[in-house]
């Protein structure tokens, strides 16, 4: 059984993965769905990765006007199409984690500002955030401290004290 710190390890492995395949697929020669299948392919089989890079090349590849279109709306300065390569990769696979996903949007948002300083640099990094911050959804109250839903007997109890 893979410890916590395996999957952290392997959904990081996993956001990378969806980043390479929607940046290369950006260059128009191949769709991000065949250059994510060669890069798992090449690499090591983590089912965590794998899976997480699966859904997130998926929800951009579903979402990509949406996404752009709400890149448009935030940051109406920075147009997508004037956006580096890999600027607009970042945006794209951030904004399809945040949006269309199970992580918990804090979760997904911290990991893709690092990830965005990692390969893009600081004014990147702070454009991330801006953004990020600005579409995700807000917290579910029902959603706990640690990003995981309060199970429904306790928020049973909890409204019953609060009565």
């Amino acid at each position: 059984m893979a410890s916590e710190a395996d999957k952290q390890r392997g959904r990081r492995t996993g956001r990378r993965l969806a980043l390479a395949a929607i940046f290369e697929a950006d260059f128009g020669q191949r769709t991000a769905e065949a250059i994510l299948e060669r890069h798992l392919a090449e690499s090591e089989r983590d089912e965590t990765a794998a899976e997480l890079a699966h859904e997130l090349v998926g929800a951009v590849v579903r979402h990509r006007d949406e996404i752009d279109a709400r890149i448009g709306e935030v940051a109406p300065q920075y147009p997508v199409t004037g956006l580096a390569k890999m600027d607009r990769a970042l945006l794209r696979s951030a904004i399809g984690e945040v949006l269309h996903s199970a992580t918990p949007a804090r979760v997904a948002i911290a990991e893709w500002v690092e990830l965005a300083r990692t390969y893009s640099g600081e004014p990147m990094r702070r454009l991330m955030n801006g953004v990020l911050g600005t579409i995700a959804p807000a917290p579910n109250s029902e959603e706990g401290v640690s990003g995981h839903n309060v199970r429904p007997a306790q928020e049973d109890r909890r409204r019953a004290a609060r009565r």
